[in-house]
């Protein structure tokens, strides 16, 4: 190590090395503990272990896995959580540590029972038991109260679950009390036990105190004991900061604890979920002063990961001693490689968390976690994070169209080592991501994505040229050898029975290309953040009257828990009118104004709105022109192969000529992190 990289961790507040308990950590940045959804029958599957192994590399400090693990038969895994109630899992998380531990890394995971916040019809179908049988608003089921069998075995299962994780050589664990069975014996809202397990803050600690001790009898004192906690429920009749600092100071003299992980907002409800996970259009590292009037409360290391998407913010929060560790939990699934990239002072080319929280999301809705602008997060096992050089001689490669997809595909080919050249008919990149980054301060940090891809292509010399429009002509003068069109789609209208012409859609309306007016119909035939969004602009821009109109049962259909409430909160504060279940199915002109005929989905029966504007969303329609045109010029025919694509493998070589393949939008409608994705899988192999 050179004198300047030596003097730089010297010097870096997150470079610094912290003792806690027996363990050295060899700096300041934590990835918390989280459930992406990579396991294999409750065992961290090999995509599990490579994409944790990934950070290592990077060079964080401490990587938590197993976010949520359940103990218990009764604590189903609704995330797909790790199962640290069986023995199974011993062997492959032995094989996860020794491979984290080989990049100097630390790993713990986090254990928990979920108590009330979980179902009965997952899993094995047993009743969730909680404190009280009080029902819980984000799962709707009614827990069994625990009596005192309950309260023993669970005890037990913690115990043994602890015992697996020594064995397997973690470094240590974490309780999970945010929300979950630890916390529901803690909070009021849960609690209201008249025996020795309720009451008093002491007999609620009670269930605590004896999980702890259970534990330590079990793995002795040299493993390393922690509890994520809420430091605020922020709900009425919840734990106040007070009360929480009390239970903290409680807990941290019972002496079994090696740290505490400060989290907020009850996860009992969606509105909490979206406060404790805070998405884009919220600020930044928004609860450190929380977990810092902990810190002056207990003497024990203080973690916290919220929200922490920026190495100034997590610098800020460690150089001023606020907390012990900060976690950059999302922001390493953006850039697993932070830690790297800080100690080489490449600090601009840490590709930052957006906040999008299509991660988080995806679970909430079943599905496996992935990262809204970098595809090789959890599928470090065929799209590797680090891009190649090609084998092969250098290739010429024309990427038309400078939105997400077009960026990722032009940096990955020039990582590759090709001569890339990036057509762009406007006079600046990002696509629609500039579009929809003018609809609110909420959505303007998509531009992060774009940012960064430009900055990346500029390192990279890509040869981009602005204002210009790639013809078939010049393209084929130019004799490429592979073209990728990106040039996303044209914004589509619904079909409607008349009146499409008195129509306008939320590019017009983003565009400027269209004149509100006092009152405004959106329909969202789409059900993502756009029409939405297209709302919070308006009514910046002076529309006072807005409905929103969509077929589905619920505004915001496809928007998950995390954001949804916030664009809830939103439409309920410009006092909208919401209209589910109802299609738009004809406009027409009545004089300065326009009438809208809406149809419900389900009796048919109509009904009519008067209104200044009607605006639609209904995604796009592919900007094929200049493709189709090529199609007869490519050696492929403009086909791309579908199965080399699902692997990332590389495409059928054409042996004169060029291959011809289109990505994103101007395939089929879809969203960023697909043009992304296919940019990725076509080019890395090319």
């Amino acid at each position: 190590m050179g004198s300047d990289a030596m003097e730089s961790e010297f010097s870096d507040p997150l470079l610094q090395p912290i003792q806690i308990g027996k363990v050295e950590l060899p700096n300041r940045i934590f990835s918390s503990s989280h459930a992406p959804g990579y396991n294999t029958d409750g065992t961290p599957s090999e995509r599990y272990i490579a994409y944790h192994e990934e950070k290592a590399r990077g060079g964080i400090g401490l990587t938590m896995i197993g976010g949520s693990s359940n103990v218990s038969i009764d604590s189903a895994s609704l995330w797909g959580q790790l199962n640290f109630g069986q023995d199974q899992i011993i062997e492959p998380l032995a094989e996860m540590a020794q491979r984290i531990h080989q990049h100097g890394t630390a790993i713990m995971c986090q254990l928990t029972h979920m108590g009330r916040r979980n179902v009965s019809n997952d899993g094995d179908w047993l009743p969730t038991i909680a404190p009280t049988s009080i029902r819980e608003p984000m799962h709707r089921g009614w827990p069994k109260e625990m009596d005192k069998h309950d309260i023993k075995r669970v005890i037990g299962d913690f115990a043994r679950a602890a015992k697996r994780a020594e064995t397997a050589g973690l470094d240590g664990i974490e309780l999970c009390a945010t929300s979950h069975l630890i916390d529901q014996f803690w909070t009021p809202l849960v609690n209201q036990r008249t025996d020795e397990y309720g009451g008093s803050i002491d007999n609620r600690l009670r269930f605590t105190f004896e999980v702890l001790e259970a534990i330590r009898e079990t793995v002795g004192n040299e493993f390393l004991l922690g509890i994520r906690m809420i430091a605020n429920e922020d709900q009425i009749g919840g734990l106040t900061i007070e009360e929480s600092k009390e239970i903290a100071q409680k807990i941290a003299e019972s002496g079994f604890l090696d740290f505490l992980n400060i989290a907020s907002s009850s996860l009992a409800t969606e509105e909490g979920l979206s406060k404790a996970i805070p998405p884009s259009g919220t600020p930044l590292i928004p609860y450190v002063p929380l977990a810092s009037s902990i810190k002056e409360t207990v003497d024990l290391p203080i973690l916290h990961a919220t929200r922490v998407t920026d190495i100034s913010s997590a610098r800020y929060a460690i150089e001023n001693n606020l907390v012990d560790l900060i976690g950059m939990t999302r922001a390493h699934m953006a850039d697993p490689h932070i830690v790297k990239k800080i100690r080489e002072k490449n600090e601009n080319r840490i590709r930052a968390c957006v906040g999008a929280s299509l991660c988080i999301n995806r679970l909430h809705q079943g599905l496996d976690a992935a990262c809204i602008q970098n595809p090789a997060t959890g599928r470090e096992t065929f799209v590797p994070q680090l891009i190649s050089k090609t084998e092969k001689s250098s290739q010429k490669v024309f990427v038309v169209g400078a939105g997400p997809g077009g960026l990722e595909a032009a940096r990955v080919c020039a990582e590759r080592g090709h001569e890339v050249v990036l057509f762009e008919a406007q006079n600046q990149v990002g696509g629609q991501v500039v579009l929809a980054a003018r609809a609110s301060e909420r959505q303007s940090e998509l531009l992060g994505i774009t940012q960064w891809l430009a900055s990346e292509i500029q390192h990279l010399n890509v040869d981009l040229r602005l204002n210009t429009i790639a013809e078939v002509e010049h393209i084929l003068s130019e004799r490429p050898d592979v073209v990728v069109i990106a040039t996303g789609g044209w914004p589509e209208k619904p079909l409607l029975e008349s009146g499409q012409e008195h129509v306008v859609t939320s590019a017009d309306v983003l565009s400027g290309q269209v004149k509100s007016g006092e009152n405004v119909l959106i329909f969202d035939d789409h059900g993502s953040e756009r029409a939405l969004s297209v709302a919070e602009h308006l009514n910046s821009h002076g529309t006072e009257n807005i409905e929103i109109v969509t077929p589905d049962r619920l505004i915001g259909h496809d928007l998950s828990a995390t954001t949804g409430p916030a664009y809830l909160k939103m439409l309920y504060q410009l006092d909208a009118k919401l209209t589910p279940d109802y299609r738009l199915i004809e406009v027409t002109r009545d004089g300065e104004k326009f009438q809208a005929t809406l149809r419900n989905e389900h009796t048919r029966t109509e009904i009519t709105r008067t209104t200044d504007l009607v605006v639609v969303e209904h995604g796009s329609t592919p900007n094929d022109e200049l493709f189709k045109s090529l199609c007869e010029h490519s050696q492929n025919d403009g086909v791309t192969d579908l199965e080399a694509l699902r692997q990332g493998l590389e495409q059928p070589e054409p042996k004169e000529g060029f291959n011809l393949f289109r990505i994103g939008d101007s395939v089929a409608s879809r969203d960023i992190a697909a043009a992304i994705y296919e940019a990725r899988r076509l080019c890395q192999s090319l």
